[in-house]
């Protein structure tokens, strides 16, 4: 299963770059349908950049499951915060096989080992530039979140607010992006 071969690459990396990649369907099944969103966690994961995301796509009205690549146990992230995972991945996926979104925080080393969006715009944690190969992929600095296709990337947990609001922009239209924005006064305060 690539989804769970490539988080296992990251758990297993002696360095996780701490970004974003989102992947959607990009469908319209039924307008009054809650869109649905996988978010994988990890041991090591940045914690800021999980809740924030989780967090804004669930105020954005996105069905969202936050599982645990190793079950359902808590999972220590990068800075000693203790996350519970709503289910274990392998529950998450036997219960609902298609999301609309699945979102893997520290996604692009093991998307580059995996070969998963080249030739796409990526952005990521600076330090990670070096690891995504540019005969593969267009690096983009100086940007907040980038979106090319179905692929949207994050600069960091300093970023995770703007690529939550990309996301529910992605998922549930402009409109509900720009009232949960202005709900949580990110801006024009």
């Amino acid at each position: 299963m690539l989804i769970r071969n490539i988080y296992t690459d990251i758990k297993d990396s002696v360095y996780l770059s701490f970004t974003f990649l989102f992947i959607s369907r990009y469908t319209t099944t039924c307008p009054t349908m809650s869109k649905t969103a996988l978010v994988i966690l990890s041991q090591g994961a940045e914690e800021m950049e999980t809740v924030i995301t989780v967090d804004m796509l669930r105020r954005g009205g996105v069905t969202v499951t936050l599982a645990g690549l190793d079950g359902p146990d808590p999972v220590l992230c990068s800075r000693q915060v203790t996350l519970v995972p709503d289910k274990a991945l392998d529950a998450a996926l036997a219960e609902t096989p298609m999301y609309d979104a699945v979102i893997l925080p520290g996604a692009p080393t093991a998307f580059v080992a995996h070969g998963v969006a080249q030739n796409k715009k990526v952005t990521s944690y600076p330090t990670t530039k070096d690891k995504i190969p540019a005969d593969c992929y267009t690096y983009v600095e100086g940007e907040r979140v980038v979106v090319d296709g179905n692929i949207v990337t994050s600069r960091g947990p300093g970023t995770a607010y703007w690529f939550g609001l990309k996301l529910i922009e992605l998922l549930t239209g402009k409109d509900k992006a720009d009232q949960v924005e202005k709900g949580m006064i990110i801006s024009g305060y």
